[in-house]
């Protein structure tokens, strides 16, 4: 856990000393993004650009280092989950944790990891209870619009924007808070994960504004 804490730390570093530079094109990326291939029967893999459109957008906005190329696929019981400091997940189905992929999800988010939940429409009735078993002491609660994840580089006064319309509910921003520190953060009826995609002919507008939210959140994990 205290090798993970420390290795998290540089990965911080890096993120924060990332600045561009002439020579920027030949040194190799420092940070990886990495996607969650969980059980249950949920398309897990939905989305197949949004992670590298979110890196390219963050390294062209926030100076960080993300490889654009490419994600990690990670699966929840996993060591490989400890290598990255932020892991994505989407879907519209089904999601189930065993016990030790429980055990393990948890111990990763307490040692500093963060987990994104996109709701694409059908995720919501299997995700809670799943992160339930993670965390069963926590429920979801959604973030107040003062919150600082709406409140980085892009300013979002009135919460979550909206990128999709699923079934006419407003966009909601939920939380997992351990011991004070936010480790999960769950968008609900948006679906920023669509609108960092590139196949969905989105308006530019919302892109913007989805990739926008994705950036504040990816600068919130390292400003923790």
């Amino acid at each position: 856990m205290r090798l993970f804490i420390i290795a998290f730390f540089f990965l911080a570093t890096a993120f924060k000393s990332a600045i561009p530079n002439p020579q920027s094109a030949i040194h190799p990326p420092t940070l990886k993004l990495a996607l969650l291939k969980y059980a249950g029967g949920g398309d897990w893999y939905n989305d197949v650009n949004s992670l590298k459109n979110l890196a390219k957008f963050c390294n062209d906005n926030l100076r960080t280092n993300f490889d654009v190329t490419d994600y990690a696929t990670v699966e929840p019981g996993s060591a490989d989950i400890f290598n990255y400091p932020i892991v994505y997940a989407t879907g519209h189905g089904n999601m189930l944790f065993t016990d030790l992929e429980a055990r393990n999800m948890r111990a990763y988010l307490e040692g500093g990891g963060f987990l994104i939940l996109n709701d694409d429409y059908g995720l919501d009735p299997f995700v809670r209870p799943a992160m339930k078993k993670v965390f069963p002491e926590l429920d979801f609660v959604e973030l107040p619009f003062s919150h600082p994840i709406y409140h980085q580089k892009y300013e979002f006064r009135n919460g979550m924007p909206k990128i999709h319309e699923h079934d006419g509910k407003p966009a909601q921003g939920f939380g997992l808070l351990w011991q004070g520190r936010l480790v999960c953060f769950y968008n609900f009826e948006t679906d920023l994960g669509d609108g960092w995609d590139d196949v969905h002919n989105d308006p530019q507008e919302l892109r913007q504004k989805a990739l926008q939210m994705g950036a504040n959140i990816v600068q919130y994990v390292f400003g923790q």
